[in-house]
């Protein structure tokens, strides 16, 4: 298989208004999407959503007239949650969903993710295609011309619809009335419709990050800044906060005492609970390489396996899939249920938590004791080029030897990060100092060898 060189774990990403992330670039995107979609039909249609960047305006303009150059219709879908868009499409049954965000990154990137007519995340091989039809536009069709010419509409009700749909994974013989919840909208794509979801089923809802001006998207709020919501929590004696990202696809939880419950702890949770009433499917659980250690320990007291995949909601999905498997996700809180989704959704998975709180009677602080966590260390860094790690003298020495010092008693793994430029180092052990000693030297070694950025 071809090497990308667009796409990285979740769609194409970067700075708006640089290379990849271009008005231009977005034009191209959306010819590309329309000749791999068409096949033998006379028109697709294409559901195009957005988070609430600034960029997002130009964005879903150059995307949206790269569709209708080649025929294309487009229905907007205008600020919605990414799991949203993922839901309209299969709704409106369109060709493909197309999604203009960069999830939990600041507001001066962007980017582009794509879902197929049934809803699930594009396969390496079809991003390959749309890559290669990009570096080669003479293999695109030829640009329609009069009536041909596709056209763009608004879905005037997106919001409501996706409410509506929200609404009905909730069980109809319960409701939030007794629940009074936070909740952190990262002034991100859901910042409408998660209070309205909860609001809808009875709970008082507190609202924090619902007031986007296009540049305060995930600005120390969110699932990326949970600590202000947690305290929040407390201070108005919530019995749950829930902090979503940018595009609304993952979701940090806060007990009632204020601690924190990442999608570990929520995978922990669920599992216990599907498990226990015969729903859970495939016999485990999907994580990935970034799953806490105590988690895939507590999983198998019950029976249960871990599959771990490479970092990306999409290729938990794809393992769930190809095992039978109905739940899977990652610690960052992309959780998925793959019986009620075809994606993460940050909403979703509040809602199943407070549907198990509701059953079992129990605080969300209680469930926090369900398994032991093993200290963890996760170090990003920017470096200045992406090269092979083998390749890496002195930090090749450093990972060798953090591997020894671990073994039996815990694990490295590194990565260079899809959607920027950086080296992600993720320790795991039983004791956090040998951890930081051993991240230190790592870090010194890549400094050695020549690539850690500034």
């Amino acid at each position: 298989m071809r090497q990308k060189k667009l796409f990285g774990t979740d769609g194409i990403r970067g700075v708006a208004n640089e290379y990849p992330m271009t008005a231009e670039m977005a034009v191209a995107i959306g010819q590309a999407l329309v000749s791999v979609f068409k096949g033998g039909k006379d028109r697709i249609r294409v559901v195009v959503g957005k988070d609430t960047r600034v960029s997002g305006y130009m964005f879903e303009t150059a995307l949206a007239a790269g569709i209708c150059s080649l025929g294309g219709r487009v229905l907007l879908a205008g600020t919605l949650p990414t799991p949203g868009i993922a839901y309209m499409t299969v709704s409106m049954r369109a060709e493909a969903g197309a999604v203009i965000s960069a999830s939990h990154n600041p507001y001066e990137d962007n980017g582009i993710k794509f879902f197929g007519g049934d809803g699930f995340k594009l396969p390496d091989e079809v991003e390959n295609l749309i890559e290669s039809l990009i570096e080669d536009p003479s293999r695109l069709p030829e640009k329609v011309k009069g009536a041909e010419i596709g056209r763009a509409e608004r879905i005037e009700d997106a919001v409501g619809r996706y409410c509506v749909a929200l609404k009905s994974l909730f069980p109809r013989d319960l409701s939030l009335d007794w629940t009074k919840i936070v909740v952190d909208c990262a002034n991100g794509a859901a910042y409408k419709v998660a209070p309205m979801v909860f609001e809808e089923l009875g709970a008082k809802v507190i609202r924090m990050g619902v007031e986007p001006n296009g540049t305060n998207i995930n600005d120390q709020c969110g699932a990326l800044y949970p600590e202000a919501m947690a305290r929040k929590v407390v201070e108005e004696g919530a019995h749950l906060g829930v902090a979503l990202d940018g595009d609304g696809d993952r979701a940090i939880l806060v007990d009632e005492k204020g601690g924190i419950v990442d999608g570990d702890g929520i995978l922990a949770i669920c599992a216990k609970y599907m498990l226990d009433r015969g729903k859970l499917r495939g016999g485990g659980v999907v994580g990935t390489v970034m799953t806490n250690l105590g988690l895939e320990r507590y999983l198998q007291s019950l029976g249960l396996r871990l599959v771990r995949t490479d970092v990306g909601d999409r290729y938990v999905v794809e393992a769930m899939r190809a095992m039978g498997m109905n739940l899977g996700g990652e610690q960052s809180g992309h959780i998925v249920f793959l019986d009620d989704s075809t994606t993460g959704d940050g909403i979703l998975s509040c809602l199943k938590v407070l549907e198990i709180m509701a059953r079992t009677g129990k605080s969300l602080s209680e469930f926090g004791k369900e398994f032991q966590r093993y200290p963890q260390l996760v170090v990003s860094k920017k470096v200045t080029r992406k090269v092979p790690f083998d390749s890496l003298r002195n930090f090749s020495i450093a990972m060798r030897a953090s591997e020894e010092a671990l073994r039996g008693k815990g694990r490295v793994h590194i990565r260079y990060s899809g959607t920027s430029c950086a080296i992600r180092l993720m320790l795991e052990g039983e004791d956090e100092s040998e951890l930081r000693r051993l991240a230190h030297e790592m870090v010194c070694a890549i400094q050695k060898d020549g690539i850690l950025g500034e």
